[in-house]
């Protein structure tokens, strides 16, 4: 019985040890939100078309997009200064302020397997702009390096998420 018993024992904490090896990235999130002085229809006709993005990101030298705003329509991005990326769309509500966007590749983002969507909300002159994303680190094992680990990941989206609003802002706001 006592043999029985440690069997048993050595089996769980073998099994335990083995899920706990077996440990990957953790999907990472990143929301930012903006503030602005202009009505929501405004800021949604800046940053509306999926292709629209070198328009108001201060970072992206070209966007242009194969499909329009039609799901399945596959952005190409080049950025200032070097780099680019590649996402797909996959949901769009005009009437609901909204799309939503894959990129299986984080190209020149340290990030794998990312989903964003941006969605403008208000009423009367005030709107608020959301861009929410998920993702992994771009380094897919264990022990990622500093440049691909989760840290770098959700600084980099961070970055990017609040250079593009900014912009958004300051261009919606102005006079």
């Amino acid at each position: 019985m006592l043999s029985r018993r440690l069997a048993v024992a050595a089996l769980t904490l073998l099994a335990s040890s083995s899920v706990a090896l077996a440990h990957g990235p953790t999907r990472q999130k990143v929301v930012e939100k903006i503030a602005i002085d202009a009505p929501a229809d405004a800021v949604w006709a800046q940053i509306r078309n999926f292709d629209a993005l070198a328009k108001w990101h201060p970072a992206v030298a070209e966007s242009p997009a194969d499909k329009g705003n039609a799901e399945g329509s596959v952005r190409q991005i080049k950025l200032k200064g070097g780099g680019a990326l590649t996402e797909t769309l996959e949901r769009y509500n005009d009437a609901g302020k909204s799309y939503t966007y894959r990129a299986k590749d984080g190209g020149a983002l340290p990030v794998t397997n990312y989903t964003s969507t941006l969605t403008v909300s208000g009423e009367g002159a005030k709107s608020t702009v959301e861009w929410r994303g998920a993702f992994y680190r771009g380094f897919p094992n264990n022990d990622p390096p500093p440049d691909q680990n989760d840290e770098a990941a959700v600084k980099a989206i961070t970055g990017v998420y609040q250079a593009g609003l900014a912009n958004l802002k300051k261009l919606a706001e102005k006079k």
